[in-house]
């Protein structure tokens, strides 16, 4: 595996960000890793390898770089977390929008990237941010894939579930059954906008699990086998999207 830490040029300053991909066989398909509330860390670093290891070049960004390089939560306690919701109110879907139109630059101009046959995930807080950046860039993002996204029915003009129209690309959704986040109310009303806009997606229930069962350092909430299902479903969505050597156009408007 080739991995580098590298600073990508954002209109906003330099967000760092860590890139992996196979050292054989590419350029490979791109997959835009958006992080969840707690920071760009190694638990991350090591989901993006386990990415890169099936034939992706995956860019994974510290989202919080307007504010700090180095964030990362490592003990729930009152002041991290009240950092932490701190710095989630500093992004938006123009940040998002941004931050999208930086990777995108830099992917480009990689030679181990196939920067035509691109997908975005989005954990968390970034469940929202994949579908603001499948919105803004409709013609790159092939598809996307949200793991018990936050807020993904809100009264915001750009909630995620008010956009679903803007969406051209494959769509996945892992909802975790047990998630204050995200509840079931929140998750129809996305849906419901999703089969309105006859978007290609799937809405996948995970029963018996809580926000967060993916991670296996949140000790207590990790479900190995629910969280060996979303990876088969990503393998899947992903090979089944990007894995083709001719560029994949998405959905005509």
């Amino acid at each position: 595996m080739v991995e580098q830490h590298v600073d990508i040029r954002t209109a906003d300053g330099a967000m760092n960000a860590f890139v992996v991909h196979p050292e054989e066989g590419g350029p490979f398909p791109v997959v835009l890793f958006y992080m969840d509330a707690p920071g760009k860390r190694e638990e991350l670093h090591d989901m993006a390898r386990r990415l890169a290891a099936v034939g992706y070049f995956v860019v994974l960004p510290n989202l919080y770089y307007r504010r700090t390089r180095d964030f990362w939560l490592q003990e729930r306690t009152e002041p991290a977390m009240a950092r932490m919701f701190e710095l989630m109110q500093t992004l938006n879907a123009a940040t998002t929008e941004c931050d999208t139109r930086a990777m995108l630059s830099f992917v480009d101009a990689q030679a181990q990237a196939d920067a035509t046959r691109l997908g975005a995930l989005g954990y968390c807080m970034s469940g929202p941010f994949v579908m603001w950046a499948a919105a803004a860039f409709a013609q790159r993002v092939a598809c996307i894939a949200a793991i018990h996204g936050a807020n993904m029915a809100t009264e915001q003009p750009d909630s995620p579930h008010r956009i679903a129209a803007k969406l051209r690309c494959e769509s996945y959704f892992a909802c975790a059954e047990i998630d204050k986040w995200a509840p079931s109310a929140d998750i129809d009303k996305l849906q419901a906008a999703l089969q309105a806009a006859a978007a290609p997606h799937r809405i996948e229930w995970y029963p018996g699990v809580e926000h967060g069962f993916v991670f296996p350092k949140r000790v207590g909430i990790y479900n190995q086998a629910a969280a060996e299902r979303h990876w088969e479903r990503l393998f899947a969505l992903f090979g089944r999207v990007l894995q083709r050597r001719d560029q994949y156009l998405p959905r005509d408007v």
